[in-house]
């Protein structure tokens, strides 16, 4: 099914003031367990910039509404972020968000990701649940790894193939159908990077046992309820109230686990 008409219509209920974007920003960090991994991860980078007093340059590659280039600002006590996205509309909201709410430090801009490049500009390139709409990976790879600055890193969470985009055999189709490939094999990806240029690759799966169950329950239900009727906008909030909590635990272990398979991976890669 196709997300962007679903992703349009929150938008424009989240969009009509700015406690409602925050209040949305916030809903985000509960419900999606890549949010989780992606703060578990940068957690230390954020407290390490902050005891060293130290001013991060961080591009936010594939920004959508905005929600990490929000909560990284709001965690680093310097940090100028640009957010890059090519999809005209939510740049702009983006942009006058964070302007009503004066963070003068963050600024978004239209921009190709196989052509956008800042030579040695970068400390983190954050890049979740881009690659798997973008054909022209390694051109991309590429350019994050000319834009960071020596020692920089770059995150990725992405599908897998471990049945990524809930695909779990030959013949199946993408469950997102922007999507331009089901998932990256761990090996694949990390030897890409390399060759991207990147000095150290790690890569691990998450949304394992725990977090597949907690996906469906939390965003792939959902979704397909509210691309049979908007109606469900209605009830979404009362089906939450029943299964986050459920979908809490579930998260908190798949956090804490180390699966041998996933069908996401969360890859940090070094300049």
């Amino acid at each position: 099914m196709q997300y962007d008409p679903i992703k349009r219509s929150l938008g424009t209920v989240f969009n009509k003031t700015p406690f409602l974007r925050k209040l949305f920003y916030n809903l985000l960090d509960l419900l999606l367990l890549r949010a989780w991994h992606v703060h578990h991860h940068l957690n230390p980078v954020i407290q390490k910039a902050n005891a060293e007093n130290k001013s991060l340059n961080i591009l936010d590659a594939g920004s959508g509404f905005g929600q990490y280039s929000y909560w990284m600002s709001s965690e680093l006590k310097n940090c100028n972020i640009l957010g890059v996205d090519v999809k005209e509309e939510q740049i702009a909201d983006c942009n006058n968000f964070f302007k009503s709410i004066g963070r003068e430090n963050v600024a978004f801009s239209v921009e190709d990701l196989t052509i956008f490049r800042k030579e040695n500009k970068y400390d983190l390139i954050v890049c979740v649940d881009v690659m798997e709409h973008v054909l022209e990976d390694v051109k991309v790879f590429e350019n994050y790894a000319a834009s960071l600055k020596p020692g920089g890193m770059l995150i990725i969470s992405t599908p897998s193939d471990q049945g990524g985009s809930d695909v779990h055999a030959d013949g199946e189709t993408s469950f997102i159908e922007e999507h331009v490939r089901d998932g990256y094999n761990i090996n694949d990806i990390k030897e890409k990077l390399f060759r991207s240029g990147f000095s150290k690759v790690e890569p691990h799966y998450t949304y394992g046992t725990f977090g597949s169950i907690s996906w469906r329950l939390s965003m792939k239900y959902p979704i397909l309820m509210l691309g049979f009727t908007k109606l469900f906008f209605i009830v979404l909030p009362f089906y939450y109230l029943i299964i986050y909590p459920i979908c809490f635990i579930l998260n908190f272990f798949d956090l804490h686990a180390t699966p041998v398979k996933g069908t996401g991976l969360l890859v940090k890669a070094y300049r």
